[in-house]
């Protein structure tokens, strides 16, 4: 598909976190008239903290659009520190009177994003309380530069569905929100609470209880960890005990009421839960932290970009469909980055595309790579539903070629490593004790990223 150069194209945009919101700017820069549509009242996505809860689903199952967006519970803290995080022209600095650590809470993120959106004048853009219903191809049009769109959407308060027509939909919609569950046997027969991780919020409701976490991963650790002063007995169960770090392990044997079993072999109508060792216990309360799914109940390519146990595709480097792009994008599909600079390198390629400034490779050229990929994924014996489980600087640095965008910093790099090493040995403190990497916060303080801040931004630090 080919547009004309500097054409400035009708484009809207699902979503209003920070995929969304960096596209919004990226796309207006271009030059394009953009509406962003967010089905909450803030910016922010998966950062603007709901306390409220699917209570009449809280396993969130069968249900395609899900009344609460955000996972989010209420102590959750970054496990990056915030000197990687933020945009590369707008640094997540400490503000005065706000949450100074270098690992803040979620709420410092959302200020954040809140700032990012005041500074570049975003929410002019924003349509709140707007839920996309369908968003489909306009019928009659073959594939081509005049494939067009027709976006259904409808306001909270609203009676009617608006229908509007767009040359280009880029989906920012995240990942973090139609919950993952595992299969397991008797799960449909035990009659005691069932929840997923993304209705959790706070400890209290577990007072007394005897609660079974399964997922060792983050949230099930944090979790985990909450628990242990408000629930009776916490059974954490992990799929491998190969895959629980010294951190982890420290912390199962310094709390009495903190044990580490293995995956839960069956459920039982009399509140049992039997483990892969034959051991079993009775519990009060299962919380899965069995991660999420990507799920885009509001499109309809007619077949042409399907969700495959959580293979999102065929997608080219995960952001294009080759046969609709770059009409047809997503933003935030990948996991296991450093996300805002990655969300900000994809959102500069698709406006310059939509404008014309630069072009994608051949249909041949897209389709061969995404076959090339899934083989490489298929022979390292990763499963399918990691596909988008990145976790390379070097892709993003190829990323970033495609549009001559800057490579991560080798400072940025630096300290997201530290931050994983030291989480893996000291899980409860390394957020508040970090003293070993200060030289590498001075480089990160000296870099441009820093010292060249905007007229809004605090540099105190």
């Amino acid at each position: 598909m080919v547009y004309e150069r500097n054409s400035s194209k009708k484009v809207c945009v699902i979503g209003a976190g920070p995929a969304g919101l960096v596209a919004a700017r990226e796309l207006r820069k271009e030059g394009h008239d953009v509406v962003v549509i967010e089905q909450s009242h803030d910016v922010g996505g998966q950062w603007l903290y709901n306390p409220k809860v699917e209570e009449e689903n809280p396993l969130g199952q069968d249900c395609d659009f899900l009344k609460v967006h955000s996972s989010i519970y209420a102590s959750l803290r970054l496990t990056s520190p915030r000197e990687i995080m933020g945009f590369t022209d707008f640094p997540f600095v400490v503000k005065k009177g706000r949450d100074t650590r270098r690992f803040p809470g979620h709420k410092e993120l959302f200020f954040y994003l809140q700032d990012f959106c005041e500074r570049f004048g975003l929410r002019e853009m924003i349509r709140f309380n707007t839920r996309v219903e369908n968003v489909e191809m306009l019928e009659n049009l073959s594939f081509g530069k005049d494939l067009k769109w027709v976006v259904k959407s409808k306001a909270e308060k609203a009676t009617v569905v608006v229908e509007e027509v767009y040359e280009a939909v880029v989906v920012a919609t995240g990942h973090y929100s139609k919950p993952r569950l595992p299969t397991i046997k008797g799960m449909d027969a035990w009659k005691r609470n069932q929840m997923h991780s993304h209705i959790y919020r706070v400890p209290e409701p577990f007072k007394n209880e005897v609660v079974v976490v399964v997922g060792s991963s983050l949230s099930g650790q944090d979790i985990s960890i909450e628990l242990v002063n408000m629930a009776k007995e916490i059974h954490l169960s992990a799929r491998s005990s190969l895959n629980i770090s010294q951190g982890l392990s420290q912390v199962i044997s310094k709390y009495p009421n903190l044990f580490l079993r293995p995956q839960i072999e069956s459920l039982h109508e009399d509140g049992r839960v039997s483990f892969g060792d034959g051991s079993w216990i009775i519990a009060d309360t299962i919380i899965y932290c069995t991660g999420y799914s990507y799920s885009f109940p509001f499109l309809d390519t007619k077949g042409i970009v399907v969700v495959d146990d959580d293979r999102v595709g065929p997608l080219f480097e995960h952001t294009f469909p080759p046969l609709l792009a770059p009409s047809l994008s997503f933003i935030g599909i990948p996991r296991k980055i450093i996300g805002f600079p990655f969300f900000e390198s994809q959102a500069k390629w698709i406006a310059q595309l939509l404008s014309g400034k630069r072009v994608l490779p051949s249909w041949d050229y897209m389709m061969q790579s995404i076959k090339d990929f899934y083989q490489s994924r298929d022979v390292s014996g990763i499963p399918k539903h990691n596909t988008h489980d990145v976790a390379s600087f070097e892709y993003c640095d190829k990323y970033a070629d495609y549009i001559g965008f800057a490579h991560l910093e080798e400072w940025r790099k630096d300290l997201c490593l530290s931050a994983l090493r030291n989480s893996e040995i000291n899980l409860e403190t390394y957020r508040d004790s970090y003293k070993q990497d200060e030289e590498m916060l001075q480089v990160a303080l000296n870099s441009p990223h820093f010292t060249q801040l905007g007229p809004d931004q605090d540099s105190t630090q």
